[in-house]
């Protein structure tokens, strides 16, 4: 089953393991990997790779993480460029934090901004008065395998799950570390760390017609037989922790690829540290449910170390390179999203359903906090009910206009 759930992309350009990627509109950009420096574009409506460049020679990647910056002031202007910040590895002599501002290279014009702006390629990270920042950069920061994501009410803050049973907030407007605590439960390392906002993707659907609501600074952290929700306020800098069921059949398994989708986190193979057992089957935890599911399907062949991300446009997920019986490999697969969980609606899915209710109902007020959870319901029904129901809803529809135009 786990063959016809796959569908083998073009090779990676060379093996890798323990990458890094991040989505942008039709573009997967892959960052690297351990001990790899090269950084490929791969398009997702072409199937093939572009080299972009290389990591510095004097850095050696080995435990890294990459993430994209927001800037919420040119956004909207410079919505086909954005800006990458990659930083961490082992051992501490190694250790970068370096930024891409990343143009196409797809596009004729990144040729021209490479040349004039250094875009598409690593630089310093550097802070107002344009000296160099290194996040990390003291020996208690263990940075081999940590995780990190970006959130706070301007996205300003970047959180940093690191070994041994660290979490650290980085203040992206002062430079700084505002926060250190301690993560309770299994060493944070090759784990599972995510932000949670409120009802996921539905929610950024919802953004193309109202404010951007306050995020809800919620997330969640996974390894072997530890499951966490971690909360942070903002105002008064403080966490809370809370214990969340963990799969047993996992438990004892680490360095999973994992990608997070509307409220359901997937989880594709692992490895055991202690009996060297490698998976290739696929779980699933739904965070609203706060359930956890083994999947049918399963991976081609049993991988760690792997990489999984969706792409920004369609309904896919990626499984990217790994290491499979000690070996890193060159494969690229994708698999739709409907295959893990037939409730998924992909984002061109719900922005056709929204912009279809606002033509036939002619909503003129914008949008209205009722709406999510109109969406939230239609979202769990399954495909078929959603077809017949968007059916009978248009030749409904339909007849009503004939109506009128006989009338008329």
């Amino acid at each position: 089953m786990g063959n016809q759930a796959f569908q083998i992309l073009k090779e990676l350009p060379t093996p890798l393991h323990q990458s890094q990627c991040v989505p942008h509109k039709h573009e997967l950009l892959i960052c690297g990997g351990k001990c790899e420096r090269a950084c490929y574009s791969y398009h997702t409506l072409k199937n093939e790779y572009k080299f972009i460049c290389d990591y510095p020679s004097n850095v050696l990647l080995d435990g890294h993480c990459v993430v994209k910056l927001m800037d919420n002031n040119n956004n909207s202007k410079n919505s086909n460029e954005i800006t990458l910040l990659s930083f961490g590895g082992y051992p501490l002599s190694y250790k970068h934090t370096l930024v891409m501002k990343y143009v196409s290279v797809w596009n004729d014009i990144s040729n021209k901004s490479n040349e004039l702006n250094n875009y598409n390629q690593w630089i310093p990270f550097t802070d107002n008065n344009n000296h160099p920042i290194v996040i990390g950069k003291d020996e208690c920061h263990y940075y081999l395998g940590m995780r990190a994501t970006i959130g706070g009410s301007n996205n300003h803050l970047l959180f940093i799950t690191h070994f041994k049973n660290n979490i650290s907030v980085f203040d992206l407007n002062t430079f700084q570390f505002i926060k250190h605590d301690t993560i309770p439960g299994h060493d944070t390392q090759h784990h599972c760390f995510i932000l949670n906002s409120k009802n996921g993707q539905l929610q950024e659907m919802a953004k193309i017609y109202q404010k951007k609501n306050k995020q809800n600074y919620q997330m969640l952290l996974f390894k072997q037989n530890t499951g966490l929700s971690i909360e942070y306020d903002e105002d008064n800098k403080t966490f809370q922790f809370h214990e969340l069921p963990v799969c047993e059949d996992i438990a004892s398994f680490f360095c999973c690829a994992y990608v997070c989708i509307n409220d359901v986190i997937f989880f594709f193979g692992g490895l055991a540290i202690n009996k060297g057992n490698i998976l290739k089957s696929v779980h699933k935890y739904s965070i609203r449910e706060n359930k956890w599911l083994k999947c049918q399907n399963t991976l081609p062949c049993p991988l760690h170390d792997c990489i999984a991300i969706s792409s920004e446009e369609d309904n896919y997920i990626h499984i990217i390179g790994g290491l499979n019986r000690g070996k890193p490999i060159s494969t690229h697969m994708k698999t739709k999203v409907r295959v893990w969980d037939p409730s998924q609606l992909s984002k061109k899915e719900i922005i056709c359903i929204i912009e279809h209710w606002n033509r036939n109902l002619r909503i003129k007020l914008g949008w209205v906090d009722d709406f999510n959870q109109i969406i939230v319901k239609y979202k769990n029904l399954t495909i078929k009910t959603n077809i017949i129901l968007f059916n009978k809803y248009s030749i409904m529809q339909s007849t009503v206009n004939c109506k009128k135009n006989r009338h008329n």
